[in-house]
C-alpha cells in the first residue's frame, strides 16, 4: 500500500496537539529564542529565516548530568505556516555519532485564539521501534509544556 509518499512510514513520527493561543504567538513559540528558552531549551540561539542556523541546549541534571545540544539549518520558513529544521544531535561523547533528522512543524490557525500545530520527525534513526517512541514521548512532552506556557 502506497501513501503516494517516498517516505517509509517507520522512519517518522508525527504528533498534533491543539493550543489555545493565536497562530502568530505560537509561532514565535517556534522562532524567538528568549520564547524558546520558556519551554524548549535552556539556551537558544535561532536566525529566523530561511538558511538561518540554530543551537539549543538542554543543561543536564540529577537524572541526566549530560547537557544535550541539537543544532541545524532553517531548510523552511513561512511565518505562522511552516517550519523545516535539520535536527542533528550530537552525541557528546568522543566518537558519537550525530544524529539526523529533518523536523517539519506546521501551523493552522482554527480561529482567532486557538492553533493546531503538526510536528513531524523524520530519520533513519526511526527504523526502530524504541526511538520512535522515546522521540514521541519527548516531543509529546515539549508541546504539554509549550501549552502550558501559550496557554
Amino acid at each position: 500500500m502506497s501513501n503516494g509518499s517516498h517516505v517509509d512510514p517507520e522512519s517518522q513520527i508525527t504528533l498534533t496537539r491543539t493550543i489555545d493561543a493565536n497562530i502568530s504567538d505560537v509561532f514565535a513559540a517556534w522562532t524567538d529564542p528568549a520564547l524558546i528558552e520558556q519551554w524548549q531549551a535552556d539556551e537558544a540561539e535561532l536566525d529566523a529565516f530561511e538558511g538561518g542556523e540554530y543551537k539549543f541546549t538542554t543543561f543536564g541534571d540529577d537524572e541526566d548530568p549530560e547537557d544535550h545540544t541539537v543544532s541545524g539549518e532553517i531548510l523552511q520558513f513561512v511565518e505562522n505556516e511552516k517550519l523545516v529544521m535539520s535536527w542533528v544531535h550530537q552525541d557528546d561523547e568522543e566518537d558519537g555519532d550525530e544524529l539526523i533528522f529533518v523536523l517539519e512543524i506546521a501551523f493552522k490557525a482554527l480561529g482567532e485564539d486557538q492553533t493546531r500545530v503538526t510536528i513531524t520527525e523524520r530519520g533513519l534513526a526511526h527504523a526502530d521501534p524504541e526511538s520512535r517512541i522515546f522521540s514521541m514521548e519527548a516531543w509529546s512532552a515539549a508541546l504539554e509544556h509549550l501549552a502550558e506556557v501559550m496557554e
